[in-house]
């Protein structure tokens, strides 16, 4: 079978870019499922009932997210679908649940979301919390959306998740790596997805607010950038009785 991962949708702009191009990427790759990042899919960053519903609409079979799942109070309730997950080292008190399990009939493929802590929110161990989880699901195809900002820290889950899961794909920093590959001939691997949104921009964001701030160290409000998108993301072939990657291949679309 064939998974195709989305890096992190940015805006509007990439929601809609999105919806243009995956019904024709996912039919050109042949991908028998869909697993999209959308934490940052709202204007403003955050992710809302509106933005879910458009990436859905695209093609998406499940939405993970990341630091900014809370972003939007008044769209906590999307965490009530089964399809839409935040990661799952914040506390069990917070809305949703980190990770979710798809029935395809013939393959059940389970996708769990995780929080890196170096450079970020003081969250609980995401390695600690990825081993208890691992001894819930009961399949073999495990797909990892690791939202961190240290290559270092993805690295190391990664290693510690060779063998034991299809993938662990990274998010977060928006930038696509180019280091795809298979960790322990099991688990198919990228430091970084990259991004779904308008290319020339800084990280999805207007060039010249971002370029200002670090310039001039002076509040900035961010605004989504304008202009021609491109979509990132990687497609990861799979033995879906064993839960091996047979194969990695990092995705851009412009």
């Amino acid at each position: 079978m064939k998974l195709l991962f989305i890096g992190d949708v940015v805006g509007e702009v990439g929601c809609l870019f999105l919806q243009k191009k995956l019904p024709g990427l996912k039919k050109e790759l042949g991908a028998d499922i869909v697993i999209v990042n959308g934490e940052n899919s709202a204007n403003g960053n955050g992710i809302t009932a509106y933005s879910a519903k458009q990436i859905f609409q695209a093609g998406a079979d499940a939405i993970t997210t990341g630091n900014h799942c809370f972003q939007r109070r008044e769209s906590l309730s999307i965490y009530d679908e089964e399809d839409i997950i935040r990661p799952a080292n914040y506390s069990s008190e917070c809305p949703g649940k980190g990770w979710c399990e798809l029935d395809f009939g013939s393959c059940q493929v389970a996708v769990v979301n995780l929080s890196g802590r170096l450079y970020m929110e003081p969250l609980d161990n995401p390695f600690t919390v990825a081993d208890a989880i691992l001894r819930e699901i009961d399949t073999p195809n495990i797909f990892v959306d690791f939202h961190a900002e240290a290559t270092s820290e993805k690295q190391s889950m990664g290693y510690h998740l060779a063998g034991r899961v299809t993938a662990v794909l990274g998010t977060h920093t928006h930038v696509q790596t180019a280091d795809a590959r298979i960790l322990a001939g099991h688990t198919g691997y990228i430091t970084d997805a990259g991004m779904t949104g308008v290319e020339d921009s800084v990280l999805g964001v207007d060039k010249e607010i971002a370029m200002n701030r670090l310039r001039y160290h002076l509040p900035q409000r961010f605004a989504e950038a304008a202009g021609e998108c491109f979509l990132n993301g990687v497609l990861v072939d799979f033995d879906k009785k064993s839960g091996k990657c047979t194969k990695i291949t990092a995705i851009i679309v412009r």
